[in-house]
């Protein structure tokens, strides 16, 4: 009996323990479970490189550019996008990769508009675009350049977004840096184009007024991208700003492609008349990408 008694007596002892073991475990758990560790902060987002202004000298690390020496276009840095169809303007050109259309002499890429049936378009041209090999965000673009005029002759230095292919036109953005209505050579536009869609395309620029023909001589045509901010400078002088409060949706702290082209006729300037000589060109001596270091 007693050895029975001991026995009993030993597994409710054992029993208790446990029934307290599982007691003390629940209420660890709950005091993990009520008072968790705090996690740490997160880390502050990483500027994005040359994303602060800066004065336009400070720029002065060249990172990106083509000074047009090899004699022939550098492919590795250019493509040619061809084609015609109006490009959404109803223009009459078509864009070709013909040495008549584009080539380099003298150290210098010359764009050129030609009076030449090719298909049902009655002019040629060449678009240059660096799609696919080289994208620019923040940081300034030089282009040194002398631009043709006439009647419907159309030229341009812009952006379109690097993401165009993601989100069409107008979400990607486009800035255009310098286009000219031929036959107004003394006003030049600067021009941004954002929305949301096609049905919502809106735009904001400036035109400047010079007290000379744009085409009479080279131009140093500049943009210098910071965040929510774009500048632009013709020969290194401000004309205009544009700020992240001027347009929304803002599409312009993404990466951006740089294009050079000659357009004729269309929308913008109307279609040649008996006034416009061509060929014109667009004579290009270089572009230039700068960051500040």
């Amino acid at each position: 009996m007693k050895s029975s008694f001991l026995s009993r007596t030993r597994r409710q002892g054992l029993w208790a323990a446990l029934l307290l073991s599982l007691s003390l475990l629940s209420c660890t758990e709950k005091s993990k479970s009520s008072n968790p560790r705090p996690l740490p902060p997160p880390p502050p987002p990483t500027p994005g490189v040359n994303e602060e202004p800066r004065n336009f000298s400070q720029y002065d690390n060249l990172v990106w550019n083509d000074e047009f020496t090899s004699g022939t276009l550098d492919q590795s840095k250019w493509v040619y996008e061809q084609g015609g169809g109006g490009w959404g303007n109803r223009e009459l050109q078509n864009y070709t990769n013909s040495r008549e259309n584009s080539f380099i002499t003298g150290d210098t890429l010359v764009i050129q508009a030609l009076r030449q049936q090719s298909g049902s378009n009655p002019y040629t041209s060449a678009r240059l675009i660096t799609k696919g090999k080289k994208s620019f965000q923040y940081g300034r673009i030089d282009v040194r350049a002398k631009v043709p005029k006439g009647k419907g002759v159309w030229p341009a230095i812009w952006m379109l977004g690097a993401d165009i292919d993601q989100n069409n036109w107008p979400m990607c953005g486009e800035i255009d840096i310098m286009e000219l209505r031929g036959s107004k050579p003394r006003e030049m536009l600067s021009t941004m184009h954002f929305g949301t869609s096609s049905t919502d395309h809106r735009m904001k620029g400036i035109t400047k007024t010079l007290a000379e023909d744009l085409s009479d001589k080279y131009h140093v045509f500049s943009v210098v991208r910071s965040k929510d901010l774009m500048r632009f400078f013709l020969d290194g002088e401000l004309y205009y700003t544009f700020t992240g409060s001027d347009a929304s949706p803002f599409p312009f702290n993404n990466p951006f492609f740089l294009i050079l082209n000659v357009a004729i006729g269309g929308n913008f300037d109307g279609d040649p008349d008996a006034t416009t000589v061509l060929p014109q060109q667009m004579r290009v001596d270089y572009v230039r990408y700068y960051q500040y270091k």
